[in-house]
């Protein structure tokens, strides 16, 4: 993943859903993506979204029942952040955790049901 340093950007997006190899699929034709295996740190490895200056984003391995998605926010403080966007109503899909050599992440739904994602990457940390 790329570490966007700015805080409040929009600093990679991840696609999740029913069929992955479908959606790959999709963008490829569709969008002219060009999609390529990248390893997370030495962790799982991921269709990633490879643009002239590096990745963008990725398709999740995990599936899910229906398609969305993410857009991940980098932000100061992802716990701080989380607690201020449920206090004004917002709803958690996945707590705020550590993924090691990346940073702080949560994702969840805003008021008006739109999914989002906020990350802390370790070397703003």
């Amino acid at each position: 993943m790329p570490e966007i340093t700015t805080l409040g950007a929009a600093s990679w997006v991840g696609h999740a859903g029913p069929d992955q190899a479908a959606a790959i699929e999709f963008y490829k034709d569709v969008i002219g993506w060009q999609i390529a295996d990248m390893t997370v740190n030495g962790g799982p490895t991921i269709p990633g979204i490879q643009l002239e200056d590096g990745p963008i984003g990725g398709f999740s391995p995990i599936p899910e029942a229906s398609a969305s998605w993410t857009i991940y926010i980098t932000v100061r403080d992802v716990d701080a952040c989380v607690a201020k966007a449920l206090k004004n109503g917002a709803e958690l899909v996945y707590e705020a955790m550590d993924m090691p050599g990346v940073g702080r992440m949560a994702t969840l739904l805003d008021p008006q049901g739109a999914r989002f994602a906020v990350i802390t990457y370790e070397q703003n940390g």
